[in-house]
């Protein structure tokens, strides 16, 4: 492992999370102005065998493969093979059906399409059939003007930009992120992880019984539009739906969260839940989920490999930077259709707010179920991943990244 003594805060947090009995395994990786500053790993990588976490140990890192599947679709249109102002329906003609001829592509890579949640189950023959997925979403409806409000797209955010980069290239997310992103850089990254590499990656395990989970947790003091409290505490405690010593509505906006995920019918549980990975023998360990390589939560990953993705971003290295400049002007803000506390993206990548617990403004990224979390941050030139295989199923769980993250920042 190595730890620059500048930032030996962050050591101190990683190893306290284990002391604590937090973490199972995990891994954490800072690069500063280019240079690797933090490459720490540790625990079990698998609880059933007892497999040590190595240096090269991958794990499933949910959502953070969305900010991944953006930096694809902004590398075509930088070619002038992809118009994300353009109506999906110029290179998916079928998707014009049912009133969505008008949904552009940055409609979809800032959730605003209005299609958050499959209305089909999809069956689990389909799971690594991405085309036959997208079919399913171009037969529907959305379930809101597209454009006028933002909905988080869990799952089908991957599989509507997925299909948009097939029909333009002929090649599938996965394919791109080899031969153009993680290839080209060295990276361990992988969207649709190849067999050797599913061998050897990290076995995700359940936390504590009993309490919500989420997909993105909410730092304490902030607040329900998707900004941050004045003064709001770095390393406080959220604990069983509530935003402790937070403002009220906060802790009405999280009780509300909670509510919702309680209800299988809210929107929240449609969005998350279909596909359902749980229809398949250890879920999103199984191999069909680490080879389908969904572009919304498909990515197998080390810290060090998704940390070297937002270096080489910020350095110019995937895009221009103008390119980039742009993708990361928020487009939309505020409470979520989906989630219903605040969010806010840009062009597939999440800006500061109440579900991307970064207080940097500069800061932008993803975050991933359970609390992985990649940012990027240009101002700072940070570039930071998260992952672990102890899954938050807590609201307070999520807290781990975030306590790291606040430590990289208070040691600069």
């Amino acid at each position: 492992m190595h730890c620059d003594p500048r930032f030996s805060r962050v050591r101190e947090v990683f190893e306290r999370h284990f002391a604590d009995g937090e973490e199972l395994g995990a891994a954490f990786a800072v690069y500063l102005d280019g240079e690797l500053v933090v490459d720490l790993w540790g625990g079990v990588a698998d609880r059933h065998t007892g497999r040590p976490w190595e240096r090269d140990t991958p794990v499933f890192a949910y959502s953070c493969t969305k900010a991944v599947t953006a930096a694809v679709l902004l590398q075509l249109a930088e070619r002038g093979l992809v118009d994300v102002t353009a109506p999906v329906a110029e290179v998916w003609p079928e998707f014009a059906a049912n009133g969505k001829a008008g949904i552009t592509v940055e409609h979809v890579l800032t959730h605003q399409a209005g299609l958050p949640a499959l209305e089909e189950p999809v069956p689990v023959e389909e799971f690594e059939d991405q085309p036959a997925i997208a079919a399913r979403l171009a037969r529907q409806a959305p379930l809101w003007e597209p454009g006028t409000a933002h909905g988080y797209h869990a799952l089908t955010y991957g599989f509507l930009v997925g299909e948009v980069v097939r029909r333009v290239t002929g090649k599938s997310v996965g394919e791109l992120v080899s031969a153009e992103i993680a290839g080209p850089l060295g990276l361990e990254l992988w969207v649709g992880a190849p067999d050797p590499v599913i061998e050897r990656t990290a076995r995700l395990t359940a936390g504590e019984r009993g309490r919500l989970v989420t997909t993105e947790t909410p730092p304490p003091g902030a607040q329900p539009d998707g900004e941050m409290a004045d003064g709001a505490a770095a390393d406080g405690a959220v604990a069983d739906g509530a935003a402790a010593g937070g403002p009220e509505r906060t802790t009405e906006a999280v009780a509300e969260m909670t509510r919702l995920a309680l209800d299988p019918g809210s929107l929240m549980n449609r969005a998350l839940g279909n596909p359902a990975m749980n229809l398949l023998k250890g879920g999103a360990n199984n191999p069909v989920i680490l080879r389908a390589g969904w572009p919304a939560a498909g990515m197998v990953t080390t810290a060090r490999g998704l940390a070297g993705f937002y270096r080489a971003l910020i350095a110019g290295e995937i895009l221009r930077p103008e390119t980039l400049q742009d993708a990361l002007r928020p487009r939309v803000k505020g409470p979520d259709r989906t989630l219903y506390l605040g969010t806010s993206f840009g062009l597939g990548f999440m800006r500061p707010s109440m579900t991307f617990m970064v207080r940097s403004p500069s800061a932008f990224g993803h975050s991933g179920a359970g609390g992985s979390i990649g940012v990027g941050d240009p101002e700072r030139g940070l570039a930071i991943a998260y992952v672990m295989n102890k899954m938050a199923s807590a609201i307070s769980g999520n807290l781990r990244g975030h306590r790291l993250l606040q430590a990289v920042y208070d040691s600069l």
